[in-house]
Formats: C-alpha cells, sequence, structure tokens
C-alpha cells in the first residue's frame, strides 16, 4: 500500500543524494529555504521510496528535489506524489506551480500539463529547462 505523508527537509536528504546527485556531497542537495518548505514523501510499508519539496511563495509555488527511488521509477509512484503536491499548492493559495526540471523527464512533466518556458540550462553536464504550470 502506498501513502504519502508530510516528512521533515532531513528526511528527504537521502533520496535526494541517492538519486539525484549521487557523485555529489549530502550537502549539495540540501536547499537553503527547506525549512520553509513543505516536504512530502511516498511510502510503501513504512519504506520511503519518493520524495518532493513544495515552496510556496504568494501565488507563486516551485517544488524542488522530486526523486524517486529506482526500483519505484515508472510505477505510478511518482505521478501520485507530484498529483498531492499540485493539489497542495492549490490549497495554499498558489496559481503557478514551477520547476527546474532535467529535459530526460519533460515528458513525465507535460503529462501534467507543464510547459518548458525557459532556454535549456545546465546544472553540471545535465540539461535542464523551468517547467511550469497554471493552476
Amino acid at each position: 500500500m502506498l501513502t504519502i505523508q508530510s516528512i521533515t527537509a532531513e528526511q528527504t536528504y537521502p533520496l535526494r543524494h541517492s538519486v539525484l546527485w549521487p557523485d555529489k556531497p549530502l550537502e549539495y542537495v540540501k536547499v537553503d529555504d527547506d525549512a520553509a518548505g513543505y516536504h512530502f514523501g511516498a511510502f510503501q510499508h513504512e519504506e520511503l521510496i519518493a520524495v518532493i519539496s513544495l515552496f510556496v511563495n504568494g501565488q507563486e509555488s516551485r517544488f524542488r528535489k522530486f526523486a524517486t527511488h529506482p526500483d519505484f521509477q515508472r510505477k505510478g509512484v511518482g505521478t501520485l506524489l507530484l498529483n498531492h503536491v499540485i493539489a497542495e499548492a492549490r490549497r495554499l493559495g498558489a496559481t503557478l506551480l514551477w520547476c527546474d526540471a532535467r529535459l530526460d523527464a519533460a515528458d513525465f512533466y507535460r503529462r501534467f500539463g507543464m510547459n518548458a518556458v525557459s532556454e535549456v540550462f545546465y546544472k553540471g553536464p545535465i540539461p535542464y529547462a523551468k517547467f511550469s504550470l497554471t493552476l
């Protein structure tokens, strides 16, 4: 059974690190404003298998550090988690949701109605674009 729960920023760090930036030090996956964010985890049988962090600033919201354990990718876990974050952003009064998306995940974000709104940019060797959704 899969559940989505609020978690602490600290609980997100191991998955953020192992999935997104395993070649960087753990400090690299921490966000300066983690304390101000809303952090969510997907759990299967009490095991944390995916994380996402939501930051709301007035009507604008952003999600960051969205990571799903490789054993659970392409099984609907990320879809459930992102749908949860979209609903939370709306509940918190946001009218815009955006993220810096890795281009290899662009099709996933497009399925939610998100579109690229920037030129391609790089974080290290990885190409990204800003994707957004009007809520």
